[in-house]
This record gives structure tokens, sequence and C-alpha cells, in this order.
């Protein structure tokens, strides 16, 4: 089945169903119940931070590695626990009032557009699909049914990230002309498919774990637990990894849209792997907080990024190891990556920033370096939104569009050196080629 076939049906789904009285009987009693699909490595890191929250409760668990689940069950021994996501919902649909999608890439539109059609909030990891016609379509279901969403970018709610965006939007410094963003980690991967195949572990369901994606042999330490994210058809690369967490501050401080053109500069495709360095350009139409047109160069992989006079630090010191630069009118705004305060340069020499000048960043109080404490600060926020007691600050009507964002940049690295020009009215690329990948066939599984 087409993905596009899926995805039309599921819209046209979501239109028709009318919530359920449990959304009102959970915040009536103050408590909310939550089932979480994926709960090893990152899906571990998620269940924890989401059951520190007073009002929840963790009925259910879904996991295609029996290792991961049997982990959890410890942690939560009243949960009930399953393989496959689908049964899960199936089963408990009048018992589960959110869900937190902490899956490979492939599998968060899947599991989460299911759960939405069954009325529930979602709590989605990062990048929020794998394809852009899955991105349209999870926007549209939250909107249409009026869902409480919230994509896994934890980082938005620490208090460095919220300052930048406060700062740029006070005008700090005048309005951006350019934005460049930057992470040399590596999940792309150069070389040759693996060839045969190995014997698939007891633990592990390789025909859940390959769900909606093509079918494919199983070959130790390639897919799962860690290299996943560096495959066409399971992750998002480098970009869709960092380059998320990286661009969210500027791209949400900067108010902005869909870029017009992107180009990817990088390697030939290899039809298996993500390149392991690319350098995305992408051109913004202009907001208020911009110039006419944004630009922004987005650099990943070993030695990222190449020098550039717009990231001459004072001091003649280094850069941080990741980060986004802000060039504006009226000077530059290095925000480093992470926990890390943003830095004000003015011709060429750092300058203090005047907190006075800006009212909201007085009210956030003084900077927080506890991880362990901001970490949970993103999930709080989406269960006290579910309880009607806050409001989300990355929901699937904005996490949907940076996630297209950061897509647009993965297809052009199937056309190296070349710019396409995207019609956001039409979610369509000028150049038909590249239009093959918006989306790809589900797999009956």
């Amino acid at each position: 089945m087409k993905k596009r076939e899926f995805l039309k049906s599921a819209t046209a789904l979501a239109s028709m169903t009318i919530l359920p009285s449990s959304i009102w009987s959970m915040k009536k009693n103050n408590r909310i119940r939550i089932a979480q699909i994926g709960v090893g490595g990152m899906g571990a890191a998620d269940l924890n931070s989401i059951s520190s929250h007073p009002s929840v409760d963790i009925v259910g668990l879904c996991d295609v590695d029996s290792k991961a689940l049997d982990e959890a069950k410890k942690i939560h021994p009243k949960a009930s626990v399953y393989v496959d996501y689908r049964i899960m919902l199936n089963e408990m649909k009048d018992q589960i009032d959110a869900v937190v999608v902490s899956t490979p890439d492939h599998t968060h539109a899947p599991a989460s557009i299911m759960a939405m059609n069954l009325n529930k909030h979602v709590y989605c990891q990062k990048p929020l699909t794998h394809h852009v016609t899955e991105a349209r379509s999870m926007r549209k279901i939250a909107d249409d049914k009026n869902l409480i969403t919230q994509m896994g970018i934890q980082v938005h709610s620490f208090y460095d990230y919220k300052l930048a965006t406060i700062l740029i939007q006070g005008g700090i410094i005048g309005k951006v002309n350019t934005v460049r963003a930057w992470s040399p980690k590596n999940w792309g991967y150069d070389g040759a498919p693996p060839k045969g195949s190995d014997p698939v572990p007891d633990n592990l369901d390789w025909n859940l774990w390959l769900g909606t994606s093509s079918k494919r042999p199983y070959k130790k330490n390639i897919y799962h637990p860690m290299n996943w994210r560096k495959l066409l058809d399971y992750g998002c690369g480098t970009l869709g990894d960092m380059g998320v967490h990286i661009f969210d501050t500027p791209y949400n401080a900067l108010q902005l849209d869909v870029p017009e053109t992107i180009k990817n500069n990088c390697r030939k495709p290899n039809g298996y792997g993500f390149p392991e360095k690319n350098s995305v350009t992408y051109i913004f139409p202009g907001t208020k907080q911009t110039t006419e047109k944004l630009k922004w160069i987005w650099s990943d992989g070993p030695g990222a990024p190449s020098y550039h006079r717009d990231l001459k630090l004072p001091n003649k010191e280094k850069l941080p190891n990741q980060g986004a630069m802000f060039i504006g009118e009226k000077g530059r705004l290095l925000l480093p990556h992470f926990m890390e305060l943003p830095r004000l340069i003015v011709d060429g020499k750092y300058k203090k920033i005047d907190l006075s000048k800006y009212p909201e960043a007085k009210k956030m109080g003084n900077p927080v370096r506890d991880y362990d404490k901001e970490a949970h600060l993103h999930y709080h926020e989406f269960v006290d939104a579910c309880l009607g007691k806050a409001e989300c600050t990355a929901p699937f009507s904005y996490s949907a569009r940076l996630t297209e964002t950061i897509l647009l940049g993965v297809i052009a690295g199937r056309f190296p050196n070349k710019k396409l020009h995207w019609d956001s009215k039409k979610a369509l690329f000028q150049e038909s080629d590249a239009n093959q990948f918006l989306d790809s066939k589900y797999r009956d599984f």
C-alpha cells in the first residue's frame, strides 16, 4: 500500500470520529493513563520522564524486543505488555488516554496515526515522521480531532533555548539574514549493504521491527538496536537526529515556515545509507524577525563545520562542538548545544547581555544547570496539557513544519549539488523526480 493511500484513508477516518468520554473523565479525575510504544534505548528515557509526573499511570508497554520489555515491566509491574502495538491499541483503547511513541523513525507515523484515530493524545519522538506526507497527515489529524500532541524535542523546554528565543524576538541582533548550524556527528553510511543474513535473536520480533518498511534479512549490529538512524529505510541521518534539536530554536525564534529551495552538497546516493557528510543550504521566505529572505546552512559529519567568517569567535576561541549562529544586522548570537548560555558578539567582541531589557527572560529566573531536572519539563508539559492545565510548545502544528523542513534537506541528499524548489501549497517539488521520495510503499505485516 502506498503511504499516500494509507494517509488519505486515515485522515478521512479522523474527520468522522467523536471524542470519547474518557477524554473528559481524565480531566475530571486529574489522572492520565498512558501506554508507550518502544521502551528500549531512548524509549527507556522517555518512559522515565513521562512516568515521573505524579498524575501519570503507565498502563501499557509495547516493544518488539523482549529484553527491553522485561526491563520496563520491572519498573511498571501493573502495566500490560505487548509486542505488537496494533494489538495493544485495539485491546486497550478504552483504558488508554494518551500514547508515547519512541520507536525508530519509520514507525512513528503508523503508530501515532493509529493512536490518534482512536482519539488518543500523542507524544512522539523526533523527527516526527520518516516522510513528508506523513508529517502533513499527522498535523491534519491532530488538528481535526483537537488532540493534544507534542514532539519529543526535550531541549525545547530548556532554559538556554527559551532565552535565545526571547533575545532574538526581542531584536538583540536586529533582523537575521543567515543561520549557520552544525554537528560533527555521523549518522551516515557510505559503505555497501551487508551481505547474507544472521539468525534473528530469540528476544527480537524482526517482522514487527521492520513494520511497514520493506522486508530485509536480519544482520547483527546493523539495524537493531544501534545503527538504524544511518539507513534510508529506517532513519533520517544526522539531519533527522541532531538537526531537529539544533534547528528547533532558530526555527522557532525566527517564526519560519517551510523553505523555498534546498540544496545538499554531499556524495552521490548509494541507495542504502545516508551520506556521512552533508552541507545543506535552505532559503526561507522572510518573516518579521528576518530579512526579505533567510539563508540557512546546515553542516554535519566529521570536521563540521567548515571555516567561515560568520563563525569566527572572539579571542581565537574554538566553536562549540555543536550549535547554531544567528547572523543579524546588529551582530551575532551564538547558541551552543547544549546547556550553555547564548553569547552575543558585536564588532568581533563578546558583549554582555542586559536581561533587564527582556521582561520574559527575567520571569524565567536563574539559568538551570541540572539536566535531570530539565529533562522532565517537556514531558510534564504534555501531561499537564492533556489535563487542561497547560499548552504544548511543540505540538504537531509546529513540529510537523519543522520536520518537513528537515526531511526536505534529507531528500536533497538524493540529488547532490542540485537546487530543489519546494511548492508548499501543492506539497510538491518543481523537480518531478524528487517527488517519489515524499513517501514510499507501506508493507503489510
